[in-house]
């Protein structure tokens, strides 16, 4: 049995006439930018997320950095952030000129540790980047509560986890704003590359809807410097369409890691942690082993395609090349030689998960 990681051709097959309406409506309006799906879509997707306000970007990044410049921090400031995360959430830090301070993740959920975050803050420190890893939700009670006493803002990354709930409430709306990705392969993917912002905060959601475009609110008047990064037009008409799906589409996914939770306890791995407060979506199955690369090879022999997420931490990345010195995140040095990523997803059938599983144990 030759098991994929992704499967990008069943999601269009299984809403092939919703999309196709879709491309179709968006065919016939004439409007290809800022129009009526972007619009129509940020109110779905706020609701959708509990929050008053979305702004559709390009990008997760460019999300996480027109809101770190909303909030006008930039050079001279330092911005905590876990240690254990993809690039571009430190990416976004950097762009916006601020330093980012890496934090180490809980060893359990390798989500960012509450315990560690104070001794990360100075004087300097203006804002907390925790990120909702694999698709399970961050200790968020005790990250507002440090930044509600130190007078900092909090800036949730959702790249991973849309649907995702923390104590009832879901991801995106926990923070005082947040960044969401709409990569092909997230739980919520575009046919192309998209991502948001959400937000209680109206006077933020303005400044960011002024900065992805131009620094413009009227065309030709630029208030700002701003940029040139909007969800586009045609992908938002297609997320409008898979937004209607998604919660099914975790529960297929919960049900997936469910099989690996039962089945991989006798496989000689670490297997993830949920606490009781967390609703995860499954973006990611992660396991750890010792010997991750002769597993994986093992696996590949048996058709089966895994991935790692991800193979070189952000401070040992040429990006920071002399910032940060090895073996100062020993965990998220460890981590990165340990971790494996199962095939999992929507259209994954439990025959697969059965397959993989009994290739493991």
């Amino acid at each position: 049995m030759k098991i994929p990681f992704n499967d990008f051709a069943s999601p269009y097959q299984e809403l092939k006439v919703e999309l196709d309406g879709a491309y179709t409506r968006f065919m016939q309006s004439g409007r290809y930018v800022l129009g009526q799906e972007v619009e129509a879509f940020e109110q779905e997707y706020a609701a959708y997320c509990g929050t008053k306000y979305c702004v559709g970007v390009a990008n997760c990044l460019d999300a996480m950095h027109l809101v770190l410049r909303a909030w006008d921090i930039g050079p001279g400031d330092e911005v905590v952030v876990p240690s254990n995360t993809y690039i571009a959430t430190w990416l976004a830090i950097s762009h916006a000129g601020a330093t980012p301070v890496p934090v180490e993740p809980d060893a359990r959920t390798y989500n960012l540790d509450p315990h560690r975050i104070e001794a990360a803050i100075t004087s300097r420190t203006k804002a907390i980047m925790p990120v909702h890893l694999y698709g399970q939700p961050a200790d968020m009670d005790p990250v507002m509560e440090i930044a509600n006493k130190h007078g900092l803002k909090v800036l949730e990354d959702v790249a991973q986890a849309q649907g995702a709930a923390y104590k009832g409430c879901r991801t995106g709306s926990l923070g005082h704003a947040a960044g969401h990705s709409f990569y092909p392969t997230k739980n919520l993917g575009a046919f192309g590359d998209g991502g948001a912002v959400t937000t209680n905060d109206a006077g933020l959601a303005d400044r960011v809807r002024l900065l992805r475009n131009y620094g413009s609110k009227q065309r030709y008047y630029n208030e700002v410097i701003g940029y040139n990064s909007r969800l586009d037009e045609l992908q938002a008409a297609f997320l409008r369409v898979k937004l209607r799906h998604l919660d099914e589409w975790n529960e297929r996914r919960a049900k997936i890691a469910a099989i690996y939770l039962a089945q991989l306890p006798t496989a000689g791995c670490q297997l993830p942690t949920v606490p009781a407060w967390a609703q995860p979506v499954w973006h990611l199955f992660v396991i750890r082993h010792p010997q991750r690369d002769a597993l994986q090879q093992k696996l590949a022999a048996a058709e089966i395609d895994t991935l790692i997420h991800y193979p070189v931490p952000p401070h040992l990345a040429g990006a920071y090349a002399g910032r940060y010195a090895a073996d100062t995140l020993p965990l998220a040095e460890h981590l990165a030689a340990t971790v494996l990523s199962l095939p999992l997803g929507p259209h994954f059938s439990e025959a697969q998960a059965a397959y993989v599983s009994d290739q493991l144990c």
